[in-house]
């Protein structure tokens, strides 16, 4: 955290020591006023002097104050942006990440317990400079408190220091409960936080109406919410205990103290000033002394919680994302699957066993299959957002695991089934960027996707924002709409191999047969993998292959397959009678 300061913001660094000087001061003022007008009644002192003094501390601690007040307000910018920058760091960290980190529950958990320490002015990341300076205040009040007392009995300061560290040590123990218990709290907080955002989902919130999923969602919710609970109670009872253990030694410590100091007064040793000022100063050097070890303790809880930061930003990637072999600059590339096996990770079955497969340079390949019979997964192996459990993910001959994968994700462009938009401009969600946008060939990839008639209609062309949750004038888009708009971002990348997971099922017939038309001018010059559950789309394609059973059951062009009258004959036949009007399907 004073690395990532002094990178950001080092002012934070130097108002530490301020606050923790300005803090200490204040304690001093307060420690000497009384003493300092009950020694001056002492001497007699005359009134003017008497108000002079009373005066002067006043002044003194309205200064004081006035300053520390200045000072809190303005560290808290720095703080801000020195946990904004922790905070960074960590959304880097995510939107770099290797693709099996974002769908594995346990890394889930690492970044959500990451952000719980960004996420107000009172978590870790910000709070932790406030425990500095309050431990470097105490370390110094400690210091000049042991030298005020120095005169005292020793035994005193051993009652003292001996007291206040054993009970730190116990209070520490008993904190460091929930640290314990992290992995269950993580668990906890999980589960609440999941089924509150399904409840709240735009998503979700036709089914909850339609099909009555209140109650049920409810029922969860509170049984989530008395797990929860029932873990802060079991927590909030462990920590009772240190604070009992807290009073009980302060008790002890402080009787101890204050009956030496009435001894030795009473024996004529101490004046009335002199005893008041030590009896402040003894209360006021446990105060430090306890002080100094809660400070430790919390920073050492801070740090606790601080680590789950650096677990997620240290994590071990599976992917290459620094050097690498360096990829060929070339216009087409073979892509080969060699002997590949694999499964989803924490699952036993496998999606493919022993696959082979070759995507020839310029190649149009069509992937059909049922339902679960892993063309998604193909699509996710062949751009390498998942590395096969056993054999190979070939680019021209090379395994991709030898590039940096990042490098290898920009020879790739797509359309996938489930996609995101921005709401900007459609130009801007054409070409991902605000800078250097090429209008013409927005243009060009607009009309490729059929969506370019449309956008014209548009009050300001390819300048209307998409979407309402910024704009109030944005445009909403229809699902074939935006399916299109995302075909035409897809295009406009213009990168040598795309892949297109079922990039018409939003669209109806007729918008569909006009992008099937449009498929060998959208694929020229390009490797192409095109993936849908509509047979009739494949005859654009030179190859088809047909997965089933964690294989490849066919392939050939639609000619060769229809007269191998196999499987994939089997289900045109079926598909096919849905377009034929007063048809049926044989069960």
């Amino acid at each position: 955290m004073v690395r990532k300061a002094w990178t950001t913001e080092k002012s934070v660094l130097w108002l530490c020591i301020v606050v923790a000087f300005l803090q200490v001061s204040i304690n001093l003022a307060q420690l000497f006023v009384a003493p300092e007008i009950l020694a001056k009644i002492e001497q007699k002192s005359s009134l003017a002097e008497l108000l002079w003094t009373v005066t002067g501390f006043a002044l003194l601690t309205f200064l004081l104050r006035g300053l520390k007040g200045y000072v809190d307000t303005n560290t808290l910018p720095g703080r801000c942006d020195v946990r904004s920058a922790v905070l960074s760091d960590l959304n880097v960290k995510t939107c770099a990440t290797s693709y099996p980190h974002i769908k594995d529950k346990k890394i889930i958990e690492k970044l959500g317990n990451a952000l719980n320490t960004t996420n107000s002015n009172s978590s870790p990341a910000e709070h932790i400079w406030t425990t500095l300076s309050n431990l470097l205040a105490n370390v110094t009040g400690f210091g000049i408190y042991l030298a005020l007392l120095s005169n005292l009995h020793p035994f005193l300061m051993i009652v003292v220091l001996v007291t206040s560290i054993f009970g730190f040590v116990v209070s520490k123990r008993i904190n460091e409960w929930e640290y314990r218990h992290k992995e269950e709290r993580s668990e906890l907080i999980y589960r609440h936080w999941y089924i509150m955002q399904r409840a709240q989902s735009v998503e979700f919130a036709k089914d909850i109406r339609i099909l009555g999923l209140r109650p049920w969602l409810t029922e969860i919710y509170e049984k989530t919410t008395k797990l929860l609970e029932a873990y802060v109670a079991r927590r909030e009872k462990t920590y009772i205990w240190g604070n009992v253990l807290d009073v009980v030694l302060s008790f002890a410590r402080n009787g101890i103290a204050y009956g030496y100091l009435i001894s030795i007064t009473l024996e004529g040793g101490l004046s009335a000033a002199q005893f008041l000022l030590y009896f402040t100063a003894v209360s006021g050097f446990t105060e430090w002394v306890t002080g100094i070890l809660q400070e430790i303790g919390a920073l050492d809880k801070e740090c606790q919680e601080l680590s789950h930061v650096q677990e997620y930003l240290n994590m071990e990637e599976p992917f290459r994302f620094e050097g690498g072999m360096e990829i060929p600059q070339l216009e087409q590339y073979e892509l080969t699957l060699e002997n590949v096996s694999f499964r989803y990770p924490e699952t036993e079955d496998y999606i493919f066993k022993n696959v082979n497969l070759v995507v020839k340079p310029g190649e149009k390949l069509a992937v059909v299959g049922l339902n679960g019979a892993g063309k998604t997964t193909l699509v996710k192996l062949l751009c390498g957002f998942y590395d096969p459990d056993e054999g190979r993910v070939l680019l021209n001959g090379i395994d991709i695991r030898e590039f940096n994968r990042q490098e290898y994700y920009q020879k790739f462009t797509a359309v996938f089934q489930h996609y995101q938009l921005l709401d900007v401009t459609v130009k801007e969600n054409v070409a991902q960027t605000v800078e250097d946008i090429d209008e013409e060939k927005v243009n060009a990839c607009l009309e490729k996707a059929g969506l370019l008639e449309f956008v014209k209609t548009l009050p300001e062309g390819v300048d209307s924002h998409v979407g309402r949750d910024v704009y109030l004038d944005g445009i909403l888009f229809s699902g074939g709409q935006t399916q299109r708009l995302v075909l035409a971002r897809a295009l406009y990348k213009d990168a040598p191999i795309l892949i297109l997971d079922e990039p018409t099922a939003a669209l109806d017939a007729i918008a569909e047969n006009d992008i099937y038309m449009k498929y060998s001018e959208m694929t020229e010059g390009k490797t192409s993998v095109f993936i849908s559950h509509r047979l009739a789309s494949t005859r654009f394609c030179d190859r088809i292959l047909l997965l089933q059973d964690g294989g490849i059951a066919e392939e050939g062009t639609h000619e060769q397959l229809i007269a191998l009258g196999g499987k994939y004959a089997e289900l045109f036949e079926v598909q096919s009678r849905y377009y034929q009007e007063g048809g049926e399907v044989d069960e």
